[in-house]
């Protein structure tokens, strides 16, 4: 099968033909019928995150139709699924209470093992997926395993957004416009901060209530003055200092932060402004993933039209292009995210 695979750190991908996975006990074989090319990826394919290495097949925003299922899988061939890109045990003591997004065994293709920048992907302990909804498309299906995910649970599962409230989102790119858009569907107040004027014309299209260019002075401030004493929820989307700190300060009392974006390599320790913390008498909230059981509660929303997600997908590309959107993440990017549909070339 055709594959998209990392030889060398910040180098295109090398597309190669390599051997077809076997069939876990407990999972299926997909054949992929889309990914989503993810800033999680990027950071493994510059190196800086600790558990991708030189011959890793990424991709781990993933949707497909089985074509092999093995004999505990509860699927069968044909059979279209979705899954969120941490494949939970079911067993430990954090699986147990609910939290299969902080599993203490977790499988992760793409990061630990081949993932899903290739034609087929092998999916163990498939109790974690969900099947695609009549009417939803693959390509926007493929988004709702890391993005869209991450972003429901930071709003709903962390922060409990409430209607009314104002929420801040500090980066536009696929998980800050999914906090954005899930946030107005939550029947939030939503205001968004980007350096690109064309991701918050974009976001302001798509009826978010107002934008900030990071570019044009004090974000905190700015915010403050706009939902008239700080943002209630106020989501960092990036990973980085800057914006961290801006989500912190923009906060009025008693306001919730939750840190969506990854943190890792020369961003992973960071000077944060802990005075803000205090005074505020803020509360903060890691935020990785969602349980696997909490997808009927996002997939209900998109099915029964409370959520348009279509926005969110921005370009369809072929395997040989996922390298150029990897290291399109070098710099600022355009807006929505780019999915991979086609696996011929």
């Amino acid at each position: 099968m055709k594959a998209a695979v990392l030889r060398a750190y910040n180098e295109d991908l090398s597309i190669e033909e390599v051997g077809f996975p076997d069939c876990p006990e407990d999972g299926v074989i997909l054949k992929v019928l889309a990914c989503g090319v993810c800033r999680s990826d990027w950071h493994g394919w510059t190196g800086e995150h600790p558990r991708v290495k030189p011959g890793n097949i990424g991709g781990h925003e993933y949707c497909g139709e089985v074509v092999e299922a093995g004999p505990a899988s509860n699927w069968k061939v044909g059979d279209v699924l979705v899954a969120p890109f941490i494949l939970a045990c079911g067993t430990c003591p954090q699986c147990q209470m609910g939290a299969q997004n902080t599993c203490l065994d977790q499988r992760l293709p793409g990061f630990l093992e081949p993932g899903a920048f290739a034609e087929y992907v092998a999916v163990p302990r498939d109790h974690n997926l969900a099947r695609l909804p009549e009417g939803m498309s693959p390509t926007l299906a493929a988004g709702l395993g890391c993005r869209v995910t991450t972003s429901w649970h930071a709003l709903t599962g962390r922060a409990a957004l409430k209607g009314g409230e104002w929420l801040a989102v500090h980066g536009t790119g696929g998980i800050g416009l999914s906090a954005a858009l899930l946030g107005r569907a939550l029947g939030a107040h939503v205001v968004v901060v980007d350096v690109v004027q064309e991701k918050l014309d974009h976001a302001k299209g798509l009826g978010i209530d107002a934008a900030v260019n990071a570019k044009d002075g004090d974000v905190a401030a700015q915010i403050r003055e706009i939902t008239g004493g700080g943002a209630d929820v106020s989501v960092e989307a990036l990973g980085i200092e800057q914006t961290v700190n801006a989500s912190l300060e923009c906060l009025r009392p008693l306001g919730r932060h939750v840190q969506v974006g990854m943190p890792v390599g020369h961003t992973a320790q960071m000077n944060v402004n802990m005075s803000a913390v205090y005074q505020g008498n803020l509360a903060l909230y890691g935020t990785r993933g969602m349980p696997a059981w909490r997808y009927p509660s996002l997939l209900g929303l998109i099915t029964a039209g409370k959520v348009d997600m279509s926005p969110l997908i921005a370009r369809e590309i072929p395997l040989s292009d996922t390298g150029k959107e990897l290291a399109a993440f070098n710099g600022p990017t355009p807006p929505g995210v780019a999915v991979i549909t086609d696996f011929t070339r």
